[in-house]
């Protein structure tokens, strides 16, 4: 990984020896920042943020000015492939994503298309090779997407739901429609993360926001089986690197075990697993990533650096850990609070590493 002037972030995801724990946070390019939110007013919308390569670029940098951070991330949304697929999407202030035309039957299924990345999502592959030529390999750029069932939930609810009714009333009453979409879901979500590996990704991560309000059957038919159909279609080496493959489902403490069979490379956790415990379930077949709760974020720096400390002795001696939060950061939050939880994580994980 010569080309890259810090791996500490890849190394740790593919278990490799590291000389101290890496850390980046989900949603590091956010409202939390002051410079993310003059950008954001420049745009006028969400949608041209993320679709203007440049812009996209620039936030996508931001925290990286900021923080020793050991990833950047893509500023993109999930929600780029149902868009893509002619749905419609737009953002609705203090109310979330809304899609124009949802999901409701099996024509309106086989009325979708697998997008393809380089035309419909081109904007998103152009940031991609913007950024990854920014950050002239400082740090490793992180890909990503939604799981099939996150994205299905959205087409089918046509926005944000709390109980998923419709969409679990298709998994009930009309399996086979539901297959048949979170069959086209996987392979355009395995499609759009190889043309960002193609385009300069490092690694990638897929985002299961939802998986969680599924049973445990329900979970592994619909949410589990699909992300296993992605991984087998990821590109998993580029230009002799390889390109580790991060699982993420919130609220999925209980499949960690069924999750890390799938044959990605680590696993994201939320705040409500205890670290040591999952690392005890999954053994060295995959590495962990997170999974401090977002709300410590919010108190101070000396409260920050005593979790942060909990959760290193927690997941204990050697590599196969990316320090993170459990889930998004919040936009409420002092950004010199991140800069301790940074430096807290960099301090005191040396000694684990020795």
């Amino acid at each position: 990984m010569s080309e890259l002037k810090n791996d500490r972030f890849i190394r740790a995801l593919l278990r490799q020896p590291v000389d101290k724990t890496p850390i980046w946070i989900m949603r590091q390019a956010g409202r939390y920042l002051p410079e993310y939110r003059e950008v954001r007013a420049k745009a006028g919308d969400f949608m041209t943020l993320c679709s203007t390569p440049e812009l996209a670029c620039e936030v996508t940098l931001q925290p990286l000015r900021r923080f020793e951070l050991d990833a950047a991330i893509l500023f993109s949304d999930i929600l780029t492939i149902p868009d893509a697929m002619g749905l419609g999407l737009y953002f609705e202030e203090g109310e979330g994503p809304k899609f124009k035309k949802t999901i409701s039957n099996a024509q309106d299924v086989a009325n979708i298309g697998i997008p393809d990345p380089e035309l419909e999502l081109r904007y998103v592959m152009d940031a991609v090779r913007l950024i990854r030529k920014e950050l002239d390999g400082n740090v490793p750029l992180i890909g990503f997407a939604g799981s099939p069932w996150t994205l299905a939930t959205y087409m089918v609810e046509g926005g944000s739901s709390r109980d998923f009714y419709k969409t679990k009333s298709m998994l009930f009453s009309d399996g086979a429609t539901a297959h048949q979409l979170l069959t086209k879901l996987a392979d355009s979500v395995a499609t759009y993360l190889n043309a960002q590996i193609e385009a300069g990704a490092q690694a990638v991560m897929v985002f299961d926001s939802w998986g969680g309000a599924l049973t445990s059957r329900h979970y592994k038919e619909f949410s589990l089986a699909y992300m296993q159909r992605i991984v087998n279609q990821l590109t998993r080496e580029k230009d002799g690197q390889k390109i580790p493959v991060i699982l993420f489902t919130k609220g999925g403490g209980l499949w960690l075990p069924e999750m890390a069979e799938t044959g990605c490379d680590a696993l994201g956790l939320d705040w409500s697993v205890n670290i040591a415990q999952a690392r005890k379930l999954v053994g060295d077949r995959v590495a962990l990533q997170g999974n401090m709760d977002p709300a410590i974020m919010a108190t101070n720096p000396e409260t920050i650096r005593s979790e942060v400390a909990n959760i290193l002795a927690d997941f204990g001696n050697g590599s196969g850990h990316v320090f993170n939060l459990g889930h998004g950061i919040t936009p409420s939050i002092n950004p010199e609070n991140v800069a301790a939880l940074v430096d807290a994580v960099h301090d005191i994980s040396v000694q684990y590493h020795q």
